[in-house]
């Protein structure tokens, strides 16, 4: 399908069926997710309050395909997103997963064109460097939903826990808070 200029509109009603407007025909959660994976954008609002439901749909999305065994987020990533809803880092998270997942995005992208480039070239140079450039950036981006950090940025990894020397929570806090300013920095500051 070819990407619209306007996101198409999706009605949910209370027998729980979705009501594409643009086709005015009803579609299923897998359409949805085959949308999305087109590019179609769409906005999906409740039929009776009219309200905006289009995360909750979108987050419903993901639960079934996790539930097919498609997983694609792992159990430490799930565990650390939970610990962040109500922590006061929250309102940081959603728009560093956006940046993230934007640098990956054209990272794919780029590492595409490279294999491309690389299958039809007579070596496969170069090819080694991009694995291991992407593998730097997942490592960069996962890291930052690691509690403790070793040694990040330049920080000296928290000392172990010991009877003469209790761990200092606000001071891990403090040591974490200033580790994922640096990094959000660094990817802001990233030219594109």
């Amino acid at each position: 399908m070819a990407k619209t200029q306007e996101p198409v509109t999706i009605k949910k009603y209370a027998n729980r069926r979705l009501y594409n407007t643009g086709t005015s025909t009803y579609v299923t959660l897998e359409d949805l997710a085959t949308m999305v994976k087109e590019g179609e954008d769409f906005v999906v609002y409740d039929a009776k309050s009219g309200d905006d439901i289009t995360h909750s749909v979108l987050t419903q999305i993901i639960f079934e395909q996790e539930n097919k065994g498609q997983n694609l987020l792992p159990i430490a990533f799930l565990r650390q997103i939970i610990r962040f809803y109500g922590d006061s880092m929250q309102m940081m998270v959603p728009r560093y997963l956006e940046m993230s997942i934007d640098s990956f995005t054209k990272e794919q992208e780029k590492f595409r064109d490279q294999v491309a480039k690389s299958f039809t070239s007579p070596s496969f140079g170069g090819f080694d460097d991009h694995v291991r450039r992407n593998m730097d950036m997942f490592e960069r981006a996962f890291n930052i939903f690691m509690p403790f950090n070793k040694g990040e940025e330049g920080m000296p990894p928290t000392a172990p826990a010991t009877p003469e020397r209790p761990v200092d929570d606000l001071e891990a806090l403090k040591r974490q808070m200033v580790e994922m300013q640096q990094k959000l920095e660094k990817l802001a500051s990233k030219p594109e």
